[in-house]
């Protein structure tokens, strides 16, 4: 086929023989354009199929395989045009750049890099598609984002140093050398940058171990630290405090502190001491009667956790009634509203009852005798 083109393109423009490698060149160039246009049209029309499919796995194979295989062709062509051009000015017998020796571990090294290239950008796909399937209240099967970037930072991170491993043998390179070397390096980097490596074990723990997600709100008994996640990072942790200001935290920090997650709870808790007038004893049974009642039927009140009414001691200027019980809302916004109603009930509670809420007051006795004198 090549013959015959360059016969008619000699009968047409008289080329002579030297021209020949370039017709030839000009041809493998048409050839890889060609194919690279068809491939990217049958692409595009397999993931329009792939779309009306249930599974995700499809969809992450033809978006992966995308790019690293056009590039993988265009690296096949060049290297061939480049053979190809080797041939021919060897046949003219002219001498051969010695840059052209590197043809061969090009081509090499270029696929390789295009399997590695594929391999990362499938692991990233399929852990997106995993993580869109993710639906933590109604159980459905999938990972959470954060463990989802955790393995998926850390195949990538494995893929990444075993071509890069494959690459270097490929080249000439001792693989055995540079393992040796690594560990050596790898000890002395250790001792240098043992907080960096802790910050590092640090996110690793939270991926694991799961304490608190992106959006939690969090805080430590142990240190100023309270706010809602923004970003678990391998280094640091970023939580935006109540008054919107950023902290940023190392990661290291987490091994050594406690972490309480309110997002977490189950319930909110009221948690009160109402004061009656000591001139309200005789009252004081049917108050905490009624109270007990008003909490029996509110609505956001939850019947199946502890509820606790009783007269709790004699206070220095009041008879005080310890309120105890849990709102249904975890709601902070919500929880007020509720209490704010829980509460005010309360004092009709005791205004219906005959009393009132008692305030600090003293009684001052004075000594008869020492008015008559």
């Amino acid at each position: 086929m090549t013959d015959w083109i360059f016969k008619q393109l000699q009968s047409l423009f008289g080329l002579t023989i030297e021209w020949r490698w370039v017709a030839e060149l000009f041809l493998v160039v048409l050839a890889v354009v060609t194919i690279n246009f068809a491939v990217r049209l049958l692409l595009a029309y397999a993931r329009k199929l792939a779309k009306r499919t249930s599974t995700s796995w499809d969809d992450a194979l033809l978006c992966a395989v995308s790019s690293p295989l056009r590039t993988a062709m265009w690296v096949l062509g060049i290297t061939i045009a480049a053979d190809i051009a080797v041939y021919q000015i060897g046949q003219m017998g002219k001498e051969v750049a010695p840059v052209f020796e590197l043809i061969g571990p090009t081509r090499q090294v270029g696929i390789i890099a295009c399997i590695g290239w594929f391999i990362m950008r499938l692991i990233k796909n399929v852990t997106e598609g995993l993580q869109q399937r993710y639906v933590d209240t109604n159980g459905e099967r999938g990972i959470d984002h954060q463990t989802g970037d955790a393995v998926s930072r850390l195949l990538r991170v494995a893929v990444l140093i075993t071509f890069v491993l494959v690459i270097l043998q490929n080249m000439g390179f001792s693989i055995s050398g540079v393992m040796a070397f690594g560990g050596v390096g790898g000890i002395a980097v250790g001792f240098a940058a043992k907080d960096i490596l802790a910050n590092f074990f640090g996110g690793l723990f939270i991926f694991l171990d799961k304490p608190f997600y992106v959006g939690d709100w969090i805080c430590s008994p142990d240190q100023d630290i309270e706010g809602t996640v923004e970003l678990i990072g391998w280094r640091r942790t970023v939580v935006r405090r109540f008054n919107k200001r950023p902290l940023y935290i190392p990661n290291a920090v987490f091994n050594t502190i406690a972490v309480e997650n309110p997002s977490r709870m189950t319930n909110r808790r009221i948690y009160e001491t109402i004061g009656v007038r000591y001139s309200d004893a005789t009252n004081v049974s049917a108050i905490v009667d009624g109270v007990k009642a008003m909490l029996r039927k509110h609505d956001e009140i939850d019947q199946d956790q502890t509820m606790i009414v009783n007269f709790d001691k004699f206070g220095a200027s009041s008879l005080d009634i310890f309120v105890y019980t849990f709102t249904k809302t975890t709601d902070w916004v919500k929880f007020h509203t509720v209490k704010h109603e829980v509460l005010l009930k309360i004092y009709d509670v005791i205004q219906q009852q005959g009393g009132d809420v008692a305030f600090p007051t003293q009684t001052l006795h004075i000594n008869q005798q020492v008015n008559e004198e």
